[in-house]
């Protein structure tokens, strides 16, 4: 069974290297997310009694998918697959923290403040340059941080549906969306 994602060691430098953050959501979602239908298949016993020779013959149309034994897709599910769902949702949460609080380490915030005040005494003559009026201030490291994590987090949403997706249809009988079934996980795994 493919082993669930780790949590890093979470410290805001972390949140601010983004290529390391995003890096660690992408291997996670590669790893367990993307490989979601090799890892079911992974699951699913091809054969209980053997190999049986007419099983090759033609027999007519087969099921598109195979249903998995409910014990195997559960136990992937408690073991793998929200371990790992909760191991990004542990990284997106604390980075968010980090990108809502001050930043008292921001070493542009001297260099910004230069640019604005620069800007206040710029004398503008839109006649001779209609774009001379146009100032882009740099944004700070938490809010280009902030909206890294909203990107991440739509992009979580979207992968989550479309796994949840393939689960349902391999594993049979779940009815329930996955926040529920996330949700659900936590409350058993929160409580022990």
């Amino acid at each position: 069974m493919t082993q669930p994602s780790l949590l890093p060691p979470l410290a805001p430098q972390f949140c601010f290297s983004t290529t390391v953050l995003r890096d660690f959501l992408r291997l996670s979602r590669g790893t367990i997310d993307d490989t979601i239908t090799q890892n079911l298949n992974a699951l699913a016993t091809p054969s209980r009694a053997g190999f049986d020779p007419t099983s090759t013959a033609r027999l007519g149309p087969r099921p598109a998918t195979r249903q998995i034994d409910a014990k195997s897709c559960q136990a992937f599910k408690d073991q793998v697959l929200f371990p790992s769902w909760q191991s990004r949702s542990d990284v997106l949460s604390y980075c968010t923290l980090v990108a809502t609080s001050p930043d008292p380490d921001d070493p542009e915030a001297t260099l910004r403040e230069a640019e604005k005040e620069k800007n206040r005494e710029r004398v503008v003559d839109e006649r001779l340059d209609p774009y001379s009026a146009r100032f882009f201030p740099r944004e700070a490291r938490t809010e280009q941080l902030a909206t890294i994590l909203r990107q991440e987090m739509g992009v979580e949403t979207i992968v989550r549906a479309r796994t949840w997706d393939i689960v349902k249809e391999r594993c049979g009988d779940i009815e329930s969306s996955w926040e529920d079934a996330l949700a659900r996980w936590r409350k058993l795994h929160t409580a022990s």
